[in-house]
C-alpha cells in the first residue's frame, strides 16, 4: 500500500460486530501485530490504549488488527486493561488488502504471518504514512506525533 493510496473496503470484526474500515473515521490509524498477548504486541497494544485520550482529543480513531478471533481480543482486553479497539481479521482480508501477509521466518524456519506495520489515513481518506517493520519502543509516540500533524 502506497502513500496516496485510499482506506480499502474491507470488514473486521470488532465488539462483535461486523465493520468496514471505511466506516470508522478520519483520519485512521490502522495497525496490525501478529498475536494477541505476546510480549510486542502486548506493549504495543498497552502504549497505544496509555495515549487513546491524545488521539481521541486530535480527532484520531485507532483500530489494532490482527487474525485472532473476537474472544482473544476480548480476554486480551480484559486480561491487559486495553482501551485501544481491535479487529479480528481471523480470514485475513485486510491482511491481504493491507500487503502485511509477509513470509516471515525463524530459527530457520519458514512461515507466512503479519508484518507490525502501521497506516495513518487521513481526513480524506487516503494514506498519509505507513510504517512497515515496525519497532515497538516509542512507536505509538510517534503515530501520535504524525497524526497530531495532518
Amino acid at each position: 500500500m502506497d502513500e496516496g493510496s485510499t482506506i480499502p473496503d474491507v470488514t473486521v470484526t470488532i465488539d462483535d460486530a461486523a465493520l468496514s474500515l471505511a466506516t470508522l473515521g478520519r483520519p485512521l490509524v490502522v495497525y496490525f501485530y501478529p498475536k494477541d498477548d505476546t510480549a510486542g504486541c502486548t506493549t504495543e497494544a498497552k502504549d497505544f490504549s496509555a495515549l487513546a485520550d491524545a488521539f481521541g482529543a486530535a480527532g484520531v480513531t485507532v483500530v489494532g488488527i490482527s487474525k485472532d478471533t473476537p474472544a482473544s481480543h476480548a480476554k486480551f482486553t480484559a486480561k491487559h486493561g486495553l482501551s485501544v479497539r481491535l479487529g479480528s481479521d481471523v480470514e485475513g482480508a485486510a491482511c491481504e488488502a493491507f500487503g502485511v501477509w509477509v513470509e516471515k521466518a525463524m530459527y530457520g524456519r519458514k512461515y507466512m504471518g503479519i508484518e507490525r506495520a502501521t497506516f495513518l489515513f487521513g481526513t480524506d481518506g487516503t494514506l498519509v504514512k505507513a510504517w512497515r517493520k515496525v519497532r515497538v519502543t516509542g512507536h505509538a509516540e510517534a503515530v501520535l506525533a504524525a497524526a497530531k500533524a495532518l
